[in-house]
């Protein structure tokens, strides 16, 4: 299968790369990065061993066209997209935490509810609810920004201020971001029948010290999306509801014994269950967008990404 799982680049410039889970960033000078999404497959916090053809492709193409959809209410990093898997931007600090906000009981948090946890990243949730009801508001759970290989953990607000992991003031800053990102991503959601379900933010400085949004938005990678339609139905019957996000991913590598826990052994994907999951964030890349996915030239990924930045670093 044509996809790109990993990289080595040495672009003009170049300082350093730093590997994420799903997307590889290059440091270069005069403070520009080269963020490419690669086609891993990231779930329970474990990297798969095969890529999906065009998923890097899908996460990149979205995230570009929520950062311009919501650059008017939150800076971001972004300056262009010299090829479809690759983003160039501004160089950020990143803040050492993920704003998670959640606008119904779903995922993680069903989760936590069902274990009988009322309280998730110190905020309450009503007694009373069942899986995938809608919050009274949206709730901000942060997490930990893990490094590799290690688990993103829940952490309160009070827990962040009192370990000085960001200051009182950029804090107050990062949550109502949040808040006008999450609105308009709802918003945005809702003209294609869609429900933004919970989705995280991350954020950084730059070199003047202004707070940017960075990495992806609104990606099936970073939200949960129901479909609007039929969603109260099912509610009312205890269904489940129709979901656009990658917890299929996570669903079956449950039902096939695997939640990232120690002495787990990751199922095999063999290529009819990968091309399943390609066509299913192609499915999702045009509920989300509205648009018909155009496949990028897939023959040779490496030397295409090359010669599109290396032309994009010249000029």
């Amino acid at each position: 299968m044509n996809t790109i799982t990993s990289t080595a680049y040495q672009f003009e410039g170049q300082k350093s790369v730093y590997k994420g889970k799903v997307r590889e960033v290059y440091s270069l000078e005069n403070d520009l990065l080269v963020m490419i999404a690669t086609d891993r497959l990231s779930a329970f916090d474990v990297v798969m061993p095969k890529g999906i053809p065009y998923k890097g492709q899908i996460l990149n193409q979205i995230a570009t066209k929520m950062m311009k959809a919501t650059e008017d209410i939150v800076p971001n990093w972004l300056i262009d997209t010299p090829d479809p898997n690759v983003a160039v931007g501004h160089h950020c600090t990143p803040f050492k935490v993920e704003m998670v906000i959640r606008g119904y009981l779903s995922g993680h948090a069903a989760r936590e509810y069902k274990a009988g946890r009322r309280l998730i990243c110190g905020m309450p949730m009503l007694e009373g609810m069942k899986e995938n009801d809608k919050f009274p508001d949206p709730l901000i759970t942060p997490s930990t920004k893990a490094d590799n290989g290690e688990h993103d953990e829940d952490i309160s607000r009070e827990e962040i201020l009192a370990k000085g992991i960001v200051s009182e003031e950029d804090y107050v800053q990062l949550e109502k971001y949040t808040h006008a990102l999450f609105q308009r991503g709802t918003e945005i959601a809702a003209k294609q029948g869609l429900i933004l379900v919970d989705t995280k933010y991350e954020f950084g400085k730059t070199a003047d010290g202004k707070i940017v949004l960075i990495d992806e938005i609104h990606t099936p990678d970073s939200s949960r999306y129901f479909y609007a339609d039929g969603y109260e139905e099912r509610q009312e019957k205890g269904e489940s509801q129709k979901q656009l996000s990658k917890e299929f991913v996570r669903q079956w590598l449950i039902s096939n014994g695997f939640q990232g826990k120690e002495g787990q052994s990751i199922p095999d994907m063999d290529d009819a269950y990968i091309n399943s999951v390609s066509e299913r964030y192609i499915e999702l890349y045009e509920k989300i967008t509205g648009e018909t996915f155009i496949k990028a030239d897939a023959n040779n990924i490496e030397a295409r990404i090359e010669k599109n930045v290396s032309e994009y670093l010249r000029k």
